[in-house]
């Protein structure tokens, strides 16, 4: 890892998605004056969540039996889980927790209702802060749905502050649990347009561990081993989500086993390999569907989260928009300096850095919000 840059400051962003798998953290050094740019990763940790973590999560996607007192425990083992990976970054950059301003941190999404006016992200910030004696910006999405957006999704603003570039449109894809793109066009000022696309690797997650007990099909092999059953495709891409125009955004309250279950359920005889051929062809169509429609003419197509490793989903966009003649390349956002499964955690970094300069994190075109607003909550090492 690079050494500590002068004149920069020093932000940690941790990141816990859809997919319930651990912890994404970052140490960032930010130069002093940044506007945009070249952000510094110092360091970079993973955090695997432990079964009965992920478990305790997962049941809290729904309601529940005494589900207050439940979440309040699973938070306080989240933070421990972060104040982990924020040891981690540390000793790998033999940094003080004193010289780091501050911890962003996303939490785990338990609920995400921006049409009944809240999302809920749980993680205990306080204990976190005690634990790593650092300050912590988190309740990051809630103001941006105060001001009437949908809180999501939040990175269009931070692609575009690292990823724009003056003579190139760009689509920065991010395929995690969910599938969010930002189109960045050209100029000095381009304009951005983000929203989430629907399912990313959520249920291709759900159902492998389903059916094989394991977390993810890495590399995408067991669903290049199935055939793609067109009715079961035509009806998942049916789910009047698709058909919404931004801003949108989504998650496991609407795509869920239970509604992956509903429609496999016409398909008693198939085999469970072809259903999964079927949902990594429903991503990869869905994203396609989004970047023709709102992103013609863009010829680069940029990939990070934890889809850009898997090279059959990558090869699946890549079909799926040529066989829209949608003339772009697909590449992971390694070809742009920085590693597809840092950059969300970046953002949360950045969102941090946003917060302490007490500017805006959000973009009112991209979430619907009725203005700049500055995201997040303070708490205070």
């Amino acid at each position: 890892m690079p050494s500590t840059p002068s004149n920069s400051v020093l932000f940690i962003g941790l990141m816990s998605g859809t997919s319930l798998d651990g912890v994404d953290g970052v140490l960032a050094a930010f130069p002093e004056d940044f506007s945009g740019g070249r952000i510094d990763t110092l360091a970079a940790a993973y955090v695997p969540f432990p079964a009965a973590l992920r478990i305790d999560l997962m049941a809290l996607q729904t309601t529940g039996e005494n589900e207050i007192h439940r979440e309040a425990l699973a938070a306080n083992v989240l933070a421990r889980h972060y104040a982990d990976c924020v040891a981690q970054l540390l000793k790998q950059a033999d940094v003080a927790p004193g010289a780091v301003c501050a911890i962003g941190v996303h939490g785990q999404t338990i609920r995400h209702r921006p049409e009944s006016g809240y999302t809920r992200q749980t993680g205990n910030p306080a204990l976190l802060a005690e634990l790593t004696g650092i300050d912590v910006v988190a309740d990051l999405r809630s103001r941006d749905i105060a001001a009437g957006g949908q809180g999501a999704p939040l990175v269009p603003a931070f692609h575009q502050a690292l990823f724009a570039d003056i003579d190139e449109t760009r689509v920065v894809v991010n395929i995690g649990g969910i599938g969010n793109i930002s189109i960045l066009e050209k100029g000095l000022d381009g304009h951005v347009i983000g929203f989430d696309t629907g399912p990313g690797n959520v249920l291709m997650d759900t159902w492998i561990a389903q059916h094989l007990g394991k977390d993810y099909d890495a590399d995408g092999a067991w669903a290049a081993s199935g055939v793609v059953i067109p009715a079961l495709l035509d009806m998942l891409r049916a789910e009047p989500f698709f058909a919404l125009a931004p801003p949108k955004s989504t998650g496991r309250d609407l795509f869920h086993q239970a509604w992956l279950a509903a429609r496999v359920s016409s398909f008693p005889d198939a085999e469970a390999a072809d259903v999964q051929a079927t949902l990594a062809v429903f991503t990869a169509s869905t994203l396609a569907d989004a970047i023709v429609r709102h992103a013609t003419g863009a010829k680069a197509v940029y990939v990070c989260g934890g889809g850009a490793y898997n090279s059959h989903l990558m090869r699946q966009l890549q079909r799926e928009l040529t066989a829209r003649a949608q003339e772009a390349s697909v590449q992971s956002t390694d070809a742009l300096g920085v590693s597809p499964n840092h950059v969300e955690a970046l953002a949360f970094a950045w969102l941090a850095h946003r917060f302490t300069e007490r500017r805006p994190g959000n973009l009112p075109a991209v979430t619907g919000a009725r203005g700049l607003r500055i995201l997040g909550a303070l708490y205070p090492a």
